[in-house]
């Protein structure tokens, strides 16, 4: 559930404004146009009429008398608060690059040829570069590197990531200095259906289907949290071996939740190596995690 759908479950439906702004009837004046405005974001709240107001939908939740079952389901939100500063901040700093190219718009220059040329080994076709925004920058902070951005559910950018086409480069990859707590490619992600995690972006783009990139080898809160909120009955945990530990403990977690897991057995290769044919393949030819081979694959770390 999102915070919406719980306000709306309190208040009725919303007039969706801009910014994560949403305006309700006001309970408090009962003026007969939508002069209460709720910002799902920072969860302030302001009635224009009657200047009721609060900084968290907790207080405006107190005020109405709402039942103790709603009251618990805000707690799931109670860490998604984002302060105006700090909002506005996020949204400066997480943009792509002023030099981004995207690499769907054709070009004569060596850049663009060599882009196309890295992608192309990595198994990225023209599909994928429209389907995932793929671009390139020729200079700056980024330059040369293929870009690969992330939306959320909304479209709006939260995160991207910057990997060098020339092998000789320095600096293979390159992050933005922002939080990786992030669901990577949430715009194309079905929460009704399994879903895979994996590693970094050129493996969720080689899977394709419900593919989740961590950005590292860490499933952060936000994912967990996102997982058990919209029922998830499936997870391939994708991670390289070398973070087994991680991958184990996160499945035990899943699987305590009532969750289906599968550790998908990569061994030396990650699913951009593999292909996408060869990874469904193994995700289909390795049996669900039981508490029993859980047990087994910690004794033998």
């Amino acid at each position: 559930m999102q915070l919406i759908n719980l306000l709306e479950s309190v208040m009725g439906i919303s007039k969706i404004l801009k910014k994560g702004e949403h305006a309700f009837y006001c309970p408090f004046c009962n003026h007969y146009k939508k002069k209460l405005q709720v910002n799902v974001l920072s969860q302030k709240w302001r009635c224009w009429v009657c200047d009721k107001k609060g900084g968290s939908v907790f207080s405006l939740f107190k005020l109405l008398n709402v039942s103790n079952d709603k009251m618990k389901k805000l707690d799931d939100f109670k860490n998604d608060y984002i302060g105006k500063k700090e909002y506005k901040q996020k949204k400066d700093i997480l943009q792509l690059p002023n030099e981004f190219k995207p690499l769907w718009k054709p070009s004569k220059t060596p850049e663009y040829r060599n882009a196309l040329h890295y992608l192309k080994g990595r198994g990225i076709d023209t599909i994928d570069i429209r389907r995932y925004n793929i671009g390139y920058c020729e200079s700056g902070d980024y330059g040369g590197m293929v870009i690969i951005p992330s939306y959320d559910l909304y479209g709006s950018l939260n995160f991207f990531t910057g990997r060098s086409y020339y092998q000789d480069s320095y600096m293979k990859h390159k992050n933005p200095p922002v939080t990786k707590d992030i669901i990577g490619f949430e715009n194309m992600i079905n929460w009704n259906i399994p879903i895979t995690i994996v590693e970094g972006a050129f493996d969720a783009i080689t899977v394709r289907r419900n593919c989740i990139p961590l950005y590292g080898k860490v499933i952060m809160n936000n994912l967990k949290k996102m997982i058990l909120q919209k029922g998830v009955k499936e997870v391939n945990l994708a991670l390289d071996p070398d973070a087994i530990k991680n991958t184990l403990q996160t499945a035990e977690y899943l699987m305590n939740e009532g969750v289906n897991v599968v550790v998908v057995p990569l061994k030396e290769q990650d699913p951009n190596d593999m292909g996408r044919n060869d990874f469904y393949n193994l995700v289909r030819n390795t049996n669900q995690l039981d508490l029993s081979s859980l047990v087994k694959l910690k004794f033998s770390i």
